[in-house]
């Protein structure tokens, strides 16, 4: 095969499907994670908003979904166009360095000079030809045999989002906003977040990376070739009918790894990541406070209401999500956030919104997984 094509004849989406998002309990569960969830009130599910931005860049059968086996039916359901030949199935979470890089192995098998896009199912992008623009632009960077991620500009000094400190210009064709990372920077305290926004040097990295499947893997083989090892051996037997066989074998001794530890850190100290700044607007929706400032639709005064509850309210702000068709009536409470479902109740704050994934963990050192 020709390595002369041109970038985007190259390119490849994937869609990792992962995580409970227990930040969104009780509405978020093991068997429906958010991404399963419309949590915008736009009538399709996250996923679903994430396939239709990814498919114009390089069509429905060039996109492949990695998600838990427990949500084949669900994923299956919800996006008809799915190829099971596409569709790869983790027999538990192993975190995103498997999930990512078993996707790019099993890739680079079908097209050895694949370039991969890795885009979380559960984010909200609400201009999606900006998205696509930038797309084009970090594939444009990734074919110059770069890691590229997309930097979102920061809205605020968030501590909950690690950064991206952006270098020179690359001056690269078809390109023009790409630059050098210097760095990757964990999740920060507020002072050190406070001033990498107020320098403008850094960006939000939103965990999108985009790359040579090849080069990707090569790095993963430096930092982790145990895993890499493994990882290759899947994907040796992906197309072939011993693909059962071997990932009931090899999957369950698979290291967890975050890719931004295995491959994007080590890469970006050695020269070899660019990132392109997002311009468009981006959220992870990473508890109800942010569905709340997100919710247009459905609002009645100051109150986002979410699902099919009949809502009486009354000197009241907030949102209320609801997977059950019964009354609730608020009176007098402002920022509140309700979550009701047919077996579990929330009832916070936005102010105390985070702290749902205690609560979570709570739940499951005190044994009531059946809620989870």
């Amino acid at each position: 095969m020709s390595t002369q094509r041109e970038p985007m004849a190259r390119f490849h989406s994937i869609i990792p499907a992962g995580g409970i998002g227990s930040r969104l309990w009780p509405l978020s569960r093991a068997s429906a994670p958010k991404f399963l969830h419309d949590l915008t009130g736009s009538g399709q599910t996250l996923l679903q908003d994430t396939w239709d931005r990814l498919t114009p860049l390089a069509g429905r059968d060039r996109i492949l979904v990695v998600t838990g086996k427990v949500h084949k039916s669900a994923v299956l359901e919800q996006i008809e166009d799915l190829s099971t030949d596409n569709l790869v199935l983790e027999l538990s979470p192993k975190d995103s360095t498997a999930a990512i890089a078993l996707a790019a192995a099993i890739l680079v098998k079908r097209e050895p000079d694949v370039i991969v896009g890795s885009f979380a199912a559960d984010h909200v992008i609400a201009e999606d030809e900006q998205f696509r623009e930038t797309v084009r632009e970090a594939v444009e960077v990734a074919a110059t045999g770069k890691i590229v991620t997309i930097g979102i500009e920061p809205t605020e000094p968030s501590v909950g989002f690690g950064y991206i400190k952006a270098g020179e210009n690359l001056g690269i064709a078809g390109a023009p906003n790409a630059r050098d990372v210097a760095r990757f920077v964990e999740k920060p305290n507020i002072a050190k977040a406070r001033k990498y926004v107020e320098s403008g040097d850094y960006l939000w990295n939103a965990g999108m990376f985009i790359a040579p499947a090849a080069l990707l893997l090569e790095q993963l083989a430096k930092t982790e070739p145990e895993l890499h090892a493994a990882l290759l051996k899947i994907a040796e037997a992906w197309d072939t009918e011993d693909r059962k066989t071997v990932m009931a074998k090899v999957w369950p001794k698979l290291k967890k790894v975050a890719i931004d530890y295995s491959v994007a850190e080590p890469a970006a100290a050695a020269g070899l990541v660019a990132v392109v700044p997002a311009n468009f607007s981006w959220h992870d929706v990473g508890d109800f406070a942010a569905i709340a400032e997100l919710q247009s639709q459905g609002r009645r005064g100051n109150l986002a209401v979410l699902g099919n509850a009949k809502v009486l309210a009354d000197s009241s702000s907030g949102i209320l999500v609801s997977d059950t068709d019964r009354l609730v009536a608020l009176i007098g409470v402002e920022d509140i956030i309700v979550v009701d479902t047919p077996d579990a109740l929330l009832v916070t704050t936005k102010e105390h919104a985070q702290r749902v994934k205690n609560l979570v963990d709570a739940l499951r050192t005190t044994g009531h997984e059946d809620v989870l």
